[in-house]
């Protein structure tokens, strides 16, 4: 007997998988580790008897013409101990999913997604660590500084809401990893707010973030009863509200994606008016962006913030000129 059936019965009783599904994930590592040896055959099958346990590899007998008239044994000598061993790691990787499963819980599959948690504390070996634990029902998460928003603090049994970066499973049990600054927060708490765009009516086509300061997203719909830019926002700026006080404050541009880059980097400089783009190299991606002299501090912003967001948004090298230096009036 090559594989004890008995141990297969156990771990189907145990973990709930089925003994046919079980048996054919054997044959198909025993097949591969045929294919290995020397010599194999091409077109080989590996079969495991269900009562016995015994393993054998059949391969394909061929006529004069290539023509396939039987099969033959063709189980390489001290195959039982390959066999046994290959059984025993399937089941050891079966029992380390289920494991993995059981540690998980609900939080299979949520990358990506946002979940509410309470401040346990700090989570680095030094006090000054800005790291924290969060808890999360029966499991943990981290909150890495890297991953916190530079304006925000948090004191045990804060409430706090953040997107799940990674989950993965080692000896300690789940490590959840949480982030606040990425800008995929913003989307997936944009994705909670609006329907439309939970729906896939509106899309998201972009998003630019620096955390706790500005956010500017680029939205599009293919539905043209649909005001995409409108239905973001949502009626006396209710949505979009309820996403600014979850980001404590961050101001947020919400923008109307256009496939003409000159449309879009003029809608992408808001809050600031625009009286025109030109497009300078296309290959470069490089533009140029006439505006209104009250409002080149606006359009540039703070430290350059706005155009620097504007720029990330679009994919375009934007320079700002005021109006009375436009190179067209004074050519």
């Amino acid at each position: 007997m090559d594989i004890s059936m008995n141990e297969l019965r156990v771990v189907e009783s145990e973990l709930g998988i089925n003994l046919s599904v079980l048996i054919e994930t054997i044959e198909d590592a025993l097949l591969h580790a045929y294919n290995r040896v020397p010599g194999a055959i091409k077109g080989a099958r590996v079969e495991l008897d269900r009562s016995s346990g015994k393993v054998a590899v059949y391969a394909p007998e061929l006529d004069e013409n290539n023509q396939v008239v039987g099969e033959f044994d063709d189980t390489p000598n001290d195959f039982g101990r390959i066999a046994t061993a290959t059984a025993r790691s399937i089941i050891a990787q079966r029992l380390r999913d289920a494991e993995s499963a059981r540690i998980l819980g609900s939080f299979q599959g949520k990358q990506g997604q946002i979940v509410s948690g309470v401040v346990e504390g700090n989570a680095g070996k030094s006090t000054e660590s800005r790291d924290l634990f969060v808890e999360l029902g029966e499991n943990r998460g981290v909150l890495r500084a890297e991953e916190q928003v530079a304006t925000e603090h948090y004191r045990h049994g804060d409430l706090i809401r953040a997107l799940i970066l990674d989950i993965s499973v080692g000896s300690r049990g789940a490590s959840i990893r949480l982030s606040r600054s990425h800008p995929d927060f913003v989307r997936q708490l944009f994705e909670t707010e609006v329907p439309e765009i939970a729906q896939g009516i509106v899309e998201i086509v972009a998003l630019a973030r620096e955390a706790g300061h500005r956010s500017k997203i680029a939205v599009w719909s293919a539905d043209e009863n649909v005001a995409a830019k409108g239905a973001t926002i949502g009626h006396n700026a209710q949505r979009v509200r309820a996403v600014t006080q979850e980001l404590h404050g961050e101001k947020i541009d919400v923008v109307e994606y256009d496939d003409d880059p000159a449309k879009f980097i003029a809608a992408a400089l808001s809050p600031a008016k625009v009286e025109r783009v030109d497009i300078i190299n296309r290959d470069l991606r490089q533009a140029l962006a006439i505006v209104p002299d009250d409002q080149a501090s606006l359009a540039i912003g703070k430290e350059a913030q706005n155009v620097r967001l504007a720029a990330k948004l679009t994919g375009w090298s934007i320079d700002i000129r005021k109006s009375s230096e436009d190179p067209a009036k004074l050519a």
